[in-house]
Protein backbone atom coordinates (compact mmCIF):
# COMPACT_ATOMS: atom_id res chain seq x y z
CA UNK A 1 0.00 0.00 0.00
CA UNK A 2 1.54 3.89 -0.98
CA UNK A 3 1.97 5.79 2.37
CA UNK A 4 1.67 9.05 0.48
CA UNK A 5 2.48 10.94 3.46
CA UNK A 6 5.90 8.62 3.81
CA UNK A 7 6.70 9.94 0.07
CA UNK A 8 5.96 13.58 0.86
CA UNK A 9 8.44 13.28 3.76
CA UNK A 10 10.64 11.99 1.35
CA UNK A 11 10.22 14.42 -0.97
CA UNK A 12 11.03 17.30 1.31
CA UNK A 13 14.39 15.23 2.42
CA UNK A 14 15.30 14.54 -1.11
CA UNK A 15 14.54 18.65 -1.75
CA UNK A 16 16.96 19.67 0.88
CA UNK A 17 19.50 17.53 0.13
CA UNK A 18 19.42 19.14 -3.83
CA UNK A 19 19.26 22.65 -1.92
CA UNK A 20 22.21 21.74 -0.25
CA UNK A 21 23.84 20.88 -2.81
CA UNK A 22 22.94 23.11 -5.69
CA UNK A 23 23.76 26.08 -3.52
CA UNK A 24 27.47 24.95 -3.84
CA UNK A 25 27.51 25.79 -7.27
CA UNK A 26 27.84 29.61 -8.80
CA UNK A 27 26.52 31.17 -11.85
CA UNK A 28 29.03 29.45 -14.15
CA UNK A 29 28.42 26.20 -13.00
CA UNK A 30 24.55 26.10 -13.95
CA UNK A 31 25.43 27.08 -17.13
CA UNK A 32 27.18 23.92 -17.67
CA UNK A 33 25.82 20.72 -19.75
CA UNK A 34 23.91 18.37 -17.88
CA UNK A 35 24.00 14.85 -18.24
CA UNK A 36 20.76 15.41 -19.82
CA UNK A 37 21.81 15.85 -23.80
CA UNK A 38 21.10 19.57 -25.12
CA UNK A 39 20.58 20.07 -21.19
CA UNK A 40 22.52 22.71 -19.20
CA UNK A 41 22.32 22.39 -15.47
CA UNK A 42 19.90 25.26 -15.55
CA UNK A 43 17.51 23.32 -17.85
CA UNK A 44 17.30 20.55 -14.95
CA UNK A 45 16.66 22.86 -12.22
CA UNK A 46 14.16 25.16 -14.25
CA UNK A 47 11.92 21.64 -15.13
CA UNK A 48 12.48 20.32 -11.01
CA UNK A 49 10.74 23.60 -10.31
CA UNK A 50 8.45 24.00 -13.12
CA UNK A 51 7.55 19.99 -12.51
CA UNK A 52 6.52 20.70 -9.05
CA UNK A 53 4.13 23.53 -9.97
CA UNK A 54 2.64 20.76 -12.43
CA UNK A 55 1.85 18.08 -9.94
CA UNK A 56 0.78 20.92 -7.83
CA UNK A 57 -2.16 21.09 -10.59
CA UNK A 58 -2.80 17.94 -11.22
CA UNK A 59 -3.07 17.38 -7.42
CA UNK A 60 -5.68 20.55 -7.49
CA UNK A 61 -7.60 19.20 -10.87
CA UNK A 62 -5.95 21.02 -13.45
CA UNK A 63 -4.26 20.17 -16.12
CA UNK A 64 -0.40 19.19 -15.52
CA UNK A 65 0.65 21.50 -18.26
CA UNK A 66 -1.43 23.24 -20.73
CA UNK A 67 0.61 21.84 -23.31
CA UNK A 68 3.35 19.93 -24.02
CA UNK A 69 4.86 22.94 -25.92
CA UNK A 70 4.20 25.40 -23.21
CA UNK A 71 5.85 22.88 -21.25
CA UNK A 72 8.95 23.01 -22.78
CA UNK A 73 9.34 26.92 -23.80
CA UNK A 74 8.82 27.56 -19.68
CA UNK A 75 11.80 25.35 -19.18
CA UNK A 76 13.71 27.34 -22.42
CA UNK A 77 12.90 30.48 -20.87
CA UNK A 78 13.62 30.12 -16.79
CA UNK A 79 17.06 27.92 -17.91
CA UNK A 80 19.42 30.70 -18.28
CA UNK A 81 18.82 31.98 -14.78
CA UNK A 82 21.17 32.86 -12.28
CA UNK A 83 22.02 31.01 -9.24
CA UNK A 84 19.86 32.41 -6.66
CA UNK A 85 17.06 32.94 -8.25
CA UNK A 86 16.92 28.95 -9.62
CA UNK A 87 17.72 28.40 -5.57
CA UNK A 88 14.83 30.27 -4.87
CA UNK A 89 12.95 29.22 -7.61
CA UNK A 90 13.30 25.63 -6.46
CA UNK A 91 12.70 26.33 -2.84
CA UNK A 92 9.27 28.32 -3.56
CA UNK A 93 7.93 25.66 -5.53
CA UNK A 94 8.84 23.07 -3.60
CA UNK A 95 6.74 24.13 -0.55
CA UNK A 96 3.84 25.05 -2.48
CA UNK A 97 4.20 21.19 -3.77
CA UNK A 98 4.39 20.23 0.28
CA UNK A 99 1.59 22.32 0.73
CA UNK A 100 -0.85 21.11 -1.80
CA UNK A 101 0.29 17.15 -0.55
CA UNK A 102 -0.53 18.44 2.90
CA UNK A 103 -4.07 19.21 2.43
CA UNK A 104 -6.92 17.44 3.08
CA UNK A 105 -7.87 15.11 -0.05
CA UNK A 106 -9.24 12.34 -1.16
CA UNK A 107 -5.90 9.79 -2.20
CA UNK A 108 -7.31 7.40 -4.08
CA UNK A 109 -8.90 9.43 -6.13
CA UNK A 110 -7.84 9.40 -9.98
CA UNK A 111 -5.78 12.21 -11.45
CA UNK A 112 -4.52 12.71 -14.82
CA UNK A 113 -0.85 13.29 -15.71
CA UNK A 114 1.11 13.95 -19.08
CA UNK A 115 -0.36 12.54 -22.40
CA UNK A 116 -3.48 10.81 -20.90
CA UNK A 117 -1.80 9.16 -18.37
CA UNK A 118 -3.17 8.54 -15.16
CA UNK A 119 -2.01 7.19 -12.02
CA UNK A 120 -4.15 7.41 -8.32
CA UNK A 121 -3.29 10.66 -6.75
CA UNK A 122 -1.44 8.97 -3.69
CA UNK A 123 1.54 8.14 -5.97
CA UNK A 124 2.10 11.73 -6.78
CA UNK A 125 3.83 12.36 -4.00
CA UNK A 126 6.90 9.47 -4.87
CA UNK A 127 6.53 10.50 -8.87
CA UNK A 128 7.88 13.73 -7.41
CA UNK A 129 10.70 11.92 -5.57
CA UNK A 130 11.48 10.33 -8.93
CA UNK A 131 12.18 13.52 -10.04
CA UNK A 132 14.05 14.86 -7.47
CA UNK A 133 16.32 11.84 -7.05
CA UNK A 134 17.31 11.32 -10.95
CA UNK A 135 17.65 14.97 -11.81
CA UNK A 136 20.21 15.51 -8.43
CA UNK A 137 21.90 12.50 -10.47
CA UNK A 138 21.08 14.46 -13.97
CA UNK A 139 22.82 17.44 -12.62
CA UNK A 140 26.45 15.90 -12.47
CA UNK A 141 27.73 17.46 -9.07
CA UNK A 142 28.43 14.69 -7.33
CA UNK A 143 25.25 12.71 -5.99
CA UNK A 144 25.10 9.30 -8.49
CA UNK A 145 22.42 6.62 -8.36
CA UNK A 146 24.58 4.71 -5.97
CA UNK A 147 24.09 7.20 -3.27
CA UNK A 148 20.01 6.84 -3.57
CA UNK A 149 18.22 5.05 -0.78
CA UNK A 150 18.01 1.26 -0.61
CA UNK A 151 13.81 2.05 -0.66
CA UNK A 152 13.95 4.16 -3.42
CA UNK A 153 15.98 2.56 -5.68
CA UNK A 154 14.21 -1.07 -5.17
CA UNK A 155 10.73 1.01 -5.72
CA UNK A 156 11.81 2.55 -8.63
CA UNK A 157 12.91 -1.12 -10.38
CA UNK A 158 9.58 -2.04 -9.39
CA UNK A 159 7.40 1.16 -11.26
CA UNK A 160 10.03 1.13 -14.37
CA UNK A 161 9.67 -2.82 -14.92
CA UNK A 162 5.95 -2.46 -14.31
CA UNK A 163 5.94 0.38 -16.67
CA UNK A 164 7.54 -1.75 -19.87
CA UNK A 165 5.77 -4.47 -18.64
CA UNK A 166 3.67 -6.01 -21.64
CA UNK A 167 5.83 -3.49 -24.06
CA UNK A 168 5.55 -5.48 -27.59
CA UNK A 169 9.22 -4.82 -28.38
CA UNK A 170 10.40 -5.29 -25.23
CA UNK A 171 11.75 -9.42 -25.10
CA UNK A 172 10.12 -11.26 -21.83
CA UNK A 173 12.92 -9.84 -19.31
CA UNK A 174 13.37 -10.95 -15.98
CA UNK A 175 15.46 -8.20 -13.74
CA UNK A 176 17.46 -9.18 -10.72
CA UNK A 177 20.08 -8.11 -8.23
CA UNK A 178 20.81 -11.57 -7.08
CA UNK A 179 18.37 -11.23 -4.29
CA UNK A 180 15.35 -9.58 -5.49
CA UNK A 181 13.76 -10.32 -8.98
CA UNK A 182 11.19 -8.16 -11.48
CA UNK A 183 9.87 -8.95 -14.95
CA UNK A 184 9.08 -6.71 -17.67
CA UNK A 185 8.45 -7.07 -21.22
CA UNK A 186 6.37 -9.29 -23.03
CA UNK A 187 4.98 -12.23 -20.95
CA UNK A 188 7.68 -15.39 -21.74
CA UNK A 189 6.71 -18.37 -23.36
CA UNK A 190 5.58 -18.49 -27.09
CA UNK A 191 6.37 -15.21 -28.06
CA UNK A 192 10.37 -15.87 -27.18
CA UNK A 193 12.58 -17.04 -24.45
CA UNK A 194 12.90 -15.17 -21.66
CA UNK A 195 16.29 -13.30 -21.25
CA UNK A 196 17.65 -12.94 -17.54
CA UNK A 197 19.59 -9.19 -16.98
CA UNK A 198 21.65 -9.31 -13.61
CA UNK A 199 23.06 -6.75 -12.22
CA UNK A 200 23.45 -4.11 -9.04
CA UNK A 201 20.59 -2.00 -7.90
CA UNK A 202 22.22 1.30 -8.96
CA UNK A 203 23.33 -0.20 -12.47
CA UNK A 204 19.83 -1.93 -13.16
CA UNK A 205 18.09 1.65 -11.83
CA UNK A 206 20.62 3.34 -14.65
CA UNK A 207 19.82 1.19 -17.01
CA UNK A 208 15.49 0.59 -16.83
CA UNK A 209 15.76 4.54 -16.21
CA UNK A 210 17.70 5.28 -19.53
CA UNK A 211 21.11 6.91 -16.97
CA UNK A 212 23.43 3.91 -18.25
CA UNK A 213 23.69 2.20 -20.91
CA UNK A 214 23.76 -1.22 -19.19
CA UNK A 215 27.67 -2.57 -19.94
CA UNK A 216 27.59 -3.49 -16.28
CA UNK A 217 24.83 -5.87 -16.29
CA UNK A 218 24.98 -9.43 -17.17
CA UNK A 219 22.38 -10.23 -19.63
CA UNK A 220 21.60 -14.57 -20.15
CA UNK A 221 19.42 -15.92 -22.65
CA UNK A 222 19.97 -13.05 -25.00
CA UNK A 223 21.26 -9.60 -25.36
CA UNK A 224 20.28 -6.91 -23.14
CA UNK A 225 17.04 -5.48 -24.08
CA UNK A 226 16.48 -1.81 -26.09
CA UNK A 227 14.06 -0.43 -23.70
CA UNK A 228 11.52 2.38 -25.05
CA UNK A 229 12.37 6.22 -23.91
CA UNK A 230 10.65 7.35 -20.82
Amino acid sequence: MIDHAHDLESVRVATERLLLAVGKLDNASVTEPSRLPGWTRGHVLAHLARNADALVNVLEGRPMYPSGEARDADIERDAPRGLDVQLADLRESAARFQAAGQAPADWSRRVELRNGVTDSASRVPFRRWVEVELHHVDLGIGYELEDLSAEFTEREIAFLTDRFAGQPYVPPTRVTDGTRAWSTGRKPGAQGPEVTVTGSPAELLGWLAGRRAGSALTSAGGPLPALPPL
